[in-house]
């Protein structure tokens, strides 16, 4: 696949550690197993937009003052929410 930062294709889907920040800035979680993508050319690891947009949407959406200081990306996704949809992104 075409890396998105060097534009090579040599990048790959892996699974990853991620460290977010919560929306309301009290702390930063580790998220495990996340969906990522890694470049064997110039050594980048990140996230695909959906994935990132996931994350985001789904943090605003929980209770996150109950997440441990660790969680991984299915545990995390699987929590109740609050709403159903972000009504707020645009």
């Amino acid at each position: 696949m075409k890396c998105e930062w060097c534009g090579q294709h040599e990048a790959e889907e892996i699974n990853c550690t991620v460290y977010w920040e919560l929306p309301d800035g009290t702390r930063a979680i580790e998220i495990t197993d996340t969906p990522g993508m890694e470049c064997k050319s110039c050594g980048m690891e990140y996230q695909a937009e959906e994935i990132i947009q996931e994350i985001e949407d789904q943090l605003l959406l929980i209770d996150t003052t109950k997440l441990d200081k660790s969680i991984s990306y299915e545990q995390l996704m699987k929590k109740k929410r609050f709403l159903k949809y972000n009504y707020f992104r645009f």
